[in-house]
């Protein structure tokens, strides 16, 4: 895939650094390529629910943010980004240490765009890595509107 926009990457690294949610979270955007976005995370007790597990709000977040960049990446210059809808699969309780959220988009649209993210639970190298979460998601270009910048 190729971007619309060469400084893709600095635009898409300006953009997570806006997301105060991410800070909260913990969760650090990785790498970023056309088409592509990896985020990583470490678990924290403070995100678990009752069983010990990374609560599946959470999971899903990093799932939509990793799907939601990976768009961006692909839009032009002055675009904004926002979620239509997205669908998770959840395979597996996350435990951590950390996961790891890949992104990639499936079908790039000018307006409308669809991209599929998995998440995984990362251990030490002989367990490797787990797949935890999948995603879905439909991703809007929004040009025009204030009140969402790029």
């Amino acid at each position: 895939m190729t971007p619309i926009d060469p400084d893709y990457a600095r635009r898409c690294r300006d953009s997570f650094a806006r997301q105060p949610a991410m800070a909260t979270l913990g969760i650090a955007l990785g790498d970023v390529a056309p088409g592509r976005a990896l985020l990583r995370m470490r678990v924290r007790p403070e995100l678990t629910q009752q069983h010990g597990f990374l609560h599946a709000g959470i999971v899903s977040t990093g799932l939509d943010t990793a799907c939601g960049y990976a768009a961006f990446s692909l839009m032009p210059a002055d675009a904004g980004v926002l979620t239509i809808e997205f669908k998770v699969n959840l395979l597996a309780p996350a435990r951590g240490p950390e996961l790891v959220f890949e992104g990639e988009v499936t079908k790039a649209g000018r307006t409308i765009s669809v991209a599929d993210a998995r998440a995984f639970e990362t251990g030490d190298a002989k367990a490797g890595r787990k797949l935890v979460a999948t995603m879905t998601a439909t991703i809007m270009t929004v040009l025009g509107r204030a009140d969402v910048r790029h």
